[in-house]
């Protein structure tokens, strides 16, 4: 629980997510936000009537404790911290679309002012793996740069997008700090230096990132998203019509894990448990939430959340003490009781009277009682654009009976706006089947969580069935017949150790393939670019993976003879026994693994023939290798060749074969 303790009024508009505390002097916390008309005010309450130096710090003629510091440009963002080894404070840095600007605000003098070409949409100060001095990390256009207190840049890298927001922590637990890049196109990356080491892909632009405590980090996106991921795995989510503004963790009570603070732009601020995403506490300012900060701004050892909104109002809070903590724990905790009981009474006042209803339905002509064998049956296709309408995946919901689907709602992440879409048809157009079409945006696997009504053509009240589909990665792909098309022009190459059928089963999971591909070599129209993508797999090493086959199956039949021979004896005490239940058991088991067995030298005698096959064509190989040859020479390749395919060396066989020797 937290306690407002001090709320101040600035009379300076606040842009949002521009606002940060640093100690300046080294010993008393100033509140610092970028303004409109490219100027930073710092408010410092600590050090009335000290007047500024004259050259970019100048004093607020409307509040004698802030100083405003004139950009002359528009600010994108700011951020204070320890950047010098030696300074006597924090140092304050200030981006904006074509510079970045290091000041020290005690001396009144810059440190620092460096063109930035890609701009700084972003910027967090910190440690960088082993990078020993502190770095100014900017995120621009597509791309990450460091500076040290010199201005010198020694961190540059790239990324897929804008970037949007970044954060400095340890991710990997490896002692050294990795940073974390929220950007335009979904994704939260994870740089360890210039190596990209992680990825997780959201649904909309990451604005905000803070760490939490261990590997555990907050996150927000754009579309009014908040929640918290540990590694790569999202321990909860919640979204909110209103968007969020600001992040921040902050420990409000006491319990030594810090809770997820966020300022959403209708004011509110609330706290969430990092566990569960409960909500904890809850206040609200006038007007739309610019930044959460913490520090000790009365400077009396405790740390203060400080939340600022954008008209310029600054509120304060603390943790609750013991005795205050108890009275408010006990309102708050009547007030949830009481609304709790209220919201479980209407629940099951509409229940009851659910039921009421569904009894006299069925007493009186029987509506809603549907067949027994009612299931709901799914299939995805794709569909190339027409002139009515353009490329979609085609989802069709059906139903094997006479009943009907009055309403189908489908949740989906990062697909429809809402993340939500309810398909509701008119009484005229009722049938047994739904089509949805869902364009995906991305090339994401996507799980599509369905929900139908479904009831009989008369039916006043439905029963509703819930079923999961996951949508594949490239859904957005159809498969081309078209043996004529031009190949693609930009071509990779490259080995796996995986066998053609592993391959067709990896293009089904991940494509929409019609029935009997059995081939690895396909070839796609993409439904979002129309361009050609074509796969091709060409075999190689087919003997040793015959050889591996072989000897796999040799060891697994010898596993089941072993078992047959314990199993016939256990059969047979049991007969001797008179245990007949046990017997039959026995020999049911005898009978899977007997047709088990038989259908692995079935298995085993494809292979070995599969195997005889490719040893002729590579004896073949060999023999005409030494045709080509004549006297003591052709001997030669053929014996070089032999022990090449003894002591498995491809490439010598492959040169000897060539050259008429091993040597290159």
């Amino acid at each position: 629980m937290l306690v407002p303790i001090f709320t101040l009024k600035l009379n300076h508009k606040i842009n949002p997510r521009m606002v940060t505390i640093g100690k300046f002097d080294g010993v008393h916390p100033c509140l610092t936000a970028a303004t409109q008309a490219g100027k930073v005010f710092i408010h410092n309450p600590h050090a009335r009537g000290q007047r500024p130096a004259a050259h970019r710090l100048s004093h607020s003629t409307q509040d004698s404790d802030i100083s405003l510091l004139n950009i002359n440009q528009a600010v994108t963002c700011l951020t204070a911290g320890k950047l010098g080894p030696n300074t006597t404070g924090d140092t304050l840095l200030v981006g904006s679309q074509t510079n970045l600007l290091a000041y020290d605000v005690h001396d009144n003098a810059d440190v620092f002012y460096r063109e930035v070409s890609d701009g700084a949409n972003t910027i967090v100060l910190g440690k960088l793996g082993d990078i020993r001095s502190p770095l100014a990390i900017i995120g621009g256009n597509c791309a990450l740069q460091g500076f040290d207190y010199a201005g010198a840049d020694h961190f540059w890298t790239v990324t897929g997008d804008n970037v949007r927001s970044l954060v400095l922590f340890d991710f990997t637990g490896d002692g050294k700090n990795e940073l974390l890049v929220g950007s335009e196109d979904f994704d939260i990356r994870v740089f360890k230096e210039d190596e990209l080491v992680s990825e997780m892909t959201e649904n909309e632009t990451v604005t905000s990132l803070c760490h939490m405590h261990g590997s555990r980090f907050g996150y927000a996106l754009a579309n009014g998203t908040v929640g918290v991921y540990d590694r790569n795995a999202r321990y909860w989510r919640i979204k909110s019509k209103n968007h969020a503004m600001s992040i921040h963790a902050f420990d409000l009570n006491a319990d030594g894990v810090v809770e997820l603070i966020t300022g959403w732009s209708n004011g509110k601020i609330d706290a969430r448990s990092d566990r569960t995403g409960e909500v904890i506490f809850k206040d609200n300012l006038s007007s739309s939430v610019a930044g959460v900060v913490e520090g000790d701004y009365r400077l009396d050892g405790q740390t203060q959340l400080i939340c600022t909104s954008i008209e310029g109002e600054v509120r304060g809070y603390l943790p609750a003490g013991k005795d205050l903590k108890g009275n408010l724990m006990d309102s708050s905790a009547e007030q949830d009781l009481i609304r709790e009981l209220s919201h479980r009474r209407q629940n099951l006042l509409l229940e009851l009277r659910n039921y009421e209803e569904n009894a006299k339905v069925h007493l009186l002509i029987g509506v809603g009682v549907i067949p027994a064998n009612t299931q709901l049956q799914t299939a995805l296709s794709v569909r190339p654009a027409t002139e009515a309408q353009k490329a979609h995946v085609e989802l069709s919901i059906s139903t094997p009976n006479e009943t009907i689907i009055r309403a189908v709602l489908i949740f989906a992440e990062g697909i429809f706006e809402g993340e939500s879409h309810v398909v509701h048809p008119s009484v005229q157009n009722l049938s047994g089947c739904a089509r949805v079409p869902i364009v995906p945006p991305k090339d994401i696997p996507v799980d599509l969580h369905i929900k139908a009504f479904v009831g009989g053509k008369t039916s006043t009240q439905f029963h509703v069935f819930e079923i999961t589909r996951q949508l594949p990665r490239f859904s957005m792909y159809d498969v081309n017949f078209d043996s004529s098309a031009d190949p693609p022009t930009g071509s990779v190459t490259f080995s796996i150790s995986e066998r053609p059928q592993r391959v067709v089963m990896w293009l089904n999971q991940n494509f929409l393939l019609p029935e009997g591909v059995e081939s690895p070599d396909v070839t796609f129209n993409s439904l979002r670019g129309g361009g050609l993508l074509s796969v091709s797999m060409a075999s190689n090493g087919q003997v040793d993976e015959f050889h591996s086959v072989h000897q796999k199956l040799t060891a697994a039949m010898a596993d089941h003879s072993n078992y047959i021979r314990n199993m016939l004896v256990q059969a047979e005490d049991a007969r001797l026994m008179c245990d007949m239940t046990t017997t039959k058991k026995r020999y049911r088991e005898l009978y899977d693994l007997n047709r088990d067995l038989v259908n692995e030298y079935k298995i085993r005698s494809n292979n070995h023939n599969a195997l005889l096959a490719c040893l002729k064509s590579v004896n073949l190989a060999i023999q005409r290798a030494g045709r080509l040859r004549v006297g003591k020479p052709k001997n030669q390749v053929i014996s070089a060749c032999r022990d090449a395919i003894k002591s498995n060396n491809v490439n010598s066989l492959f040169r000897i074969m060539r050259a008429g020797t091993a040597s290159s």
